[in-house]
């Protein structure tokens, strides 16, 4: 590869793993890949606003570090030289972490979280930091108080990016990192990524550590990755994933690569695929369901065997249930802050985090045994199913000036898999007549991620969608 400008900007949209590939053979520099970064950040990111803090000095100095290593033989992992963005949840020692919010003066981290840690010791050069909503309650996307990324889609109207890790996949979908970090705790990683076009991993909850992450919800709250393809999640998952002492719950998952099984098995055909109930259908906006039942037609044609029956419970019943307990953990953590007059707050959050008061511990305890109920009903209803795939989102972005921030659309198809604690890859799967992303998410059972992955990448590799991107960012 000539490292000419053309060149450079033709890698600007690169899969992760390919341009690690190319750092790797001397065919490119980590600097030059920084450099083309930072100059669209610098180009587009006064109007995307994906970005809260770029680490353009700290981050050159490691890219040199990382290309003087490379021309002396030494790899420090398979990131080597790749640039990450990390959203504005996770604690980056020295760097100042607000969460989205202006209710109290950023403060500086005296730590670094486990995935920043895992990333850097990878040899991925941390970029900076992204957009979230204020303190990861809310799946439009919108931040009141510190402003609304834009959805890279429509440089005319201020669509919504989708949340809360709006900023990471913004960055992303517009060629300003190669690939980014956010937290999933009803949907954050995968709506947002399913309306800004690219892939977005929901972990099981522990299979990520999430030391030096600022929690919501602890019992839903996952940490998950936001690429370009499914290959891509498959080797930032093996990165980040592994038992952490600072985060008990790691403690107890399987430890084990995904992306080996993702190269060692590569066909579907005869997988069974539990597909949208048609009792959920009539919550789907007709564009969104004509584009899932043309992704379906692909799931067909590569052999995997549809699979028809009734949720055992609603997506409705599983966002008011998982809605209540965000509330109320979201205000155990919260509260007392939220609590406070004279602060600036997005006052749709507030009222999210407030709710959770009048959720007394009986109810509580009472939610979470619907939750184990529910769990357990689910995995009874996956016998003889090896994935489902629904939509990602009920709807494409709309017009920020649209939103109305009582209703939960974007929800529906999200909250019910951290409710019952599977795992989901969202995959681009075609476009709306207004040129607007349309996503279908492949989940699977808890640690599930190489079959979910390995169905996600069939997908991905029998389309085009995930090689789209956004018109007039063209590289």
């Amino acid at each position: 590869m000539n490292r000419d400008n053309n060149t450079m900007t033709s890698m600007i949209y690169a899969p992760l793993e390919r341009l690690a590939a190319a750092i790797h053979r001397g065919e490119l520099s980590s600097e030059a890949l920084l450099e083309a970064q930072l100059a669209r950040i610098a180009r587009y990111d006064g109007q995307l606003h994906a970005f809260t803090d770029v680490y353009a000095d700290e981050a050159r100095a490691t890219a040199r570090g990382l290309d003087q290593m490379a021309r002396a033989g030494v790899r420090l992992g398979p990131l080597h030289g790749v640039t990450v963005a990390v959203k504005d949840l996770f604690e980056v020692q020295d760097k100042p972490i607000s969460a989205g919010s202006k209710a109290r003066p950023p403060r500086t981290s005296a730590i670094s979280a486990a995935v920043v840690e895992r990333l850097r010791a990878a040899g991925a050069v941390v970029i900076g930091k992204t957009h979230t909503v204020e303190f990861a309650f809310g799946g439009w996307g919108t931040n009141a108080a510190m402003g609304t990324p834009w959805n890279p889609w429509d440089l005319q109207t201020h669509r919504t990016p989708g949340g809360s890790s709006s900023g990471s996949a913004v960055a992303l979908a517009s060629g300003m990192c190669s690939a980014s970090v956010g937290t999933d705790t009803g949907g954050s990683v995968r709506i947002p990524a399913g309306l800004c076009g690219v892939v977005g991993l929901k972990t099981t909850r522990g299979l990520i550590s999430r030391h030096g992450l600022i929690e919501l919800c602890p019992t839903h709250d996952t940490v998950g990755p936001l690429t370009r393809t499914v290959r891509d999640s498959a080797l930032l998952l093996d990165v980040l994933s592994g038992p952490d002492p600072r985060d008990g719950v790691s403690l107890s998952v399987p430890v084990r690569e995904v992306m080996p099984q993702l190269d060692a098995q590569r066909s579907v055909a005869g997988m069974r695929v539990w597909t949208l109930p048609e009792a959920e259908r009539e919550h789907v906006a007709a564009e969104v369901l004509a584009v899932y039942d043309q992704a379906l037609q692909v799931l067909d044609t590569l052999g995997m065997r549809r699979v028809e029956r009734a949720l055992p419970q609603s997506s409705a019943e599983s966002m008011r249930v998982a809605g209540r307990l965000m509330s109320a953990e979201g205000y155990a953590n919260l509260g007392p802050l939220f609590e406070q007059d004279g602060l600036e707050f997005d006052p749709h959050v507030r009222r999210r985090i407030l709710l959770g008061r009048d959720i007394d511990s009986a109810q509580y305890i009472h939610l979470l045994k619907l939750r184990e109920q529910a769990k357990a009903d689910m995995l009874t209803a996956m016998e003889g199913v090896d994935v489902c795939a629904f939509p990602t989102n009920a709807i494409a972005a709309i017009p920020v000036s649209e939103v109305d921030e009582l209703a939960t659309p974007l929800s529906r198809f999200g909250r019910f898999v951290n409710l019952l604690d599977l795992c989901s890859v969202a995959v681009p799967a075609g476009f709306t007549g207004a040129g607007m992303p349309v996503s279908m998410q492949v989940i699977g059972r808890p640690f599930d991620e190489a079959t979910i992955l390995r169905v996600g990448d069939a997908f991905e590799r029998a389309t085009r969608w995930h090689q789209a991107v956004p018109p007039g960012l063209e590289a």
